[in-house]
């Protein structure tokens, strides 16, 4: 929607980076171990980070991501984006079509494209 590429938590993040969206995925109702890893990568060469999600019983990973952030002395965007995802008979077919919408238009509102 707004022209970038994403990228598998596994690569490091480009030095110049003044927008870091981050997936934040979830595992037994907390941020999973493999974002808290990269999250303990970033360096303050990042501008900010911007919080994305999908889950099937918690509300947002927003404040958990933001207290991994802060840490590292990176600043946390207020905006995020969190809608409903499946799990097992779970709003089953989440994220759909109009969560794909959402989120592209969040991305277009954020970096003002």
């Amino acid at each position: 929607a707004i022209g970038v590429k994403a990228f598998p938590l596994s690569q490091p993040v480009d030095p110049d980076t003044d927008i870091l969206f981050l997936g934040s995925s979830v595992y037994a109702a907390g941020v999973s171990g493999e974002v808290k890893t990269f999250i303990n990568t970033l360096d303050k060469n990042v501008g900010k980070v911007v919080n994305f999600s999908s889950a099937a019983i918690i509300e947002s990973t927003y404040n958990q991501v933001k207290k991994l952030v802060k840490k590292r002395g990176i600043t946390m965007s207020d905006k995020e984006f969190h809608c409903r995802g499946s799990f097992t008979v779970m709003h089953r077919g989440k994220p759909d079509k109009d969560d794909l919408k959402s989120v592209a238009t969040f991305a277009k509102e954020v970096t003002n494209g």
